[in-house]
Order: C-alpha cells, then sequence, then structure tokens
C-alpha cells in the first residue's frame, strides 16, 4: 500500500480538485434552490419579487453578465476592476510557480524518490509558467479605454 501511496502521490491534487468542484456545485445548487423558493413564495402571496433577486439569480446564471442596459460608466468600471483583479493574481502565480520551480528543482538536485529527471521537466515547466506570468503583467499596460 505504501509503495503505492509512492506512485500515485500526484493524484491527491486532481482528486482534490474534483471534490473541491463537487463541493461549489452543490453549493451553488443550495443557494439557486433557496432564491426560487424565496421567488416562489412571493409568488404564491401575490407580490411581484423584488428586482435585486430577480439579478441574483440571472447573474448566477449568466456568469455575472447583466441582461438589461449596459451603462458604459459602469461597464469601463467593471472591465478596469476585473483587469486590476486579473494583475494582482497574476503576480500571485508568479510567486507560486517561482515557488513550485524552486521546490522541484531542489528534488531533482537531491534526487528525491530516484526521479530526478522528472523533476527536472517539472521544474522547467514551471520556470516556463512563472516567466509567461510576468511578461504577460509587464506586457499589459493597463486599460486602453
Amino acid at each position: 500500500m505504501e509503495d503505492m501511496f509512492r506512485q500515485f502521490w500526484w493524484l491527491i491534487f486532481p482528486l482534490s480538485w474534483f471534490v473541491f468542484g463537487a463541493y461549489q456545485s452543490w453549493l451553488s445548487y443550495r443557494a439557486n434552490r433557496d432564491t426560487l423558493d424565496l421567488i416562489k413564495t412571493y409568488a404564491q402571496s401575490g407580490r411581484e419579487p423584488p428586482p435585486e433577486l430577480m439579478a441574483k439569480l440571472s447573474k448566477r446564471w449568466n456568469d455575472g453578465d447583466d441582461l438589461g442596459e449596459v451603462d458604459d460608466d459602469d461597464d469601463r468600471y467593471r472591465r478596469r476592476h476585473r483587469r486590476r483583479h486579473w494583475r494582482q493574481h497574476t503576480w500571485s502565480r508568479v510567486a507560486l510557480f517561482g515557488c513550485l520551480c524552486a521546490g522541484f528543482t531542489y528534488a531533482a538536485v537531491t534526487d528525491l524518490y530516484q526521479a530526478g529527471p522528472a523533476f527536472v521537466i517539472v521544474s522547467f515547466v514551471m520556470a516556463a509558467l512563472a516567466v509567461a506570468a510576468a511578461v504577460s503583467i509587464l506586457v499589459d499596460r493597463g486599460p486602453r479605454i
């Protein structure tokens, strides 16, 4: 059993992503169900549900896109905020991939688990991802509105 874990230790990551995805889908389902139950309550009492409640439900189905009129200032703000948010996460990606590159380089140099050449390949991939994330930040000059 221990030998099997040493061979397939990397399966922990995709399996945990599947579990996290399933949990996130379940939470989304519960939020949708609760919103629909609240809308049903409004409909049974003969009242019109508030537009915020309907917008909450439509945002969930349309991935945050508005269905109504788009205000240009609001759209610019959203794009600017999205770009700034993406840039912040990209710097964290540079740090993440840099640290992973350092860790896999250490594993390759010390020939951890007698898999030095495999760790060299992974460290090159992590370095390439870190450099690509850094270049994408430096090339992006901000909002072009």
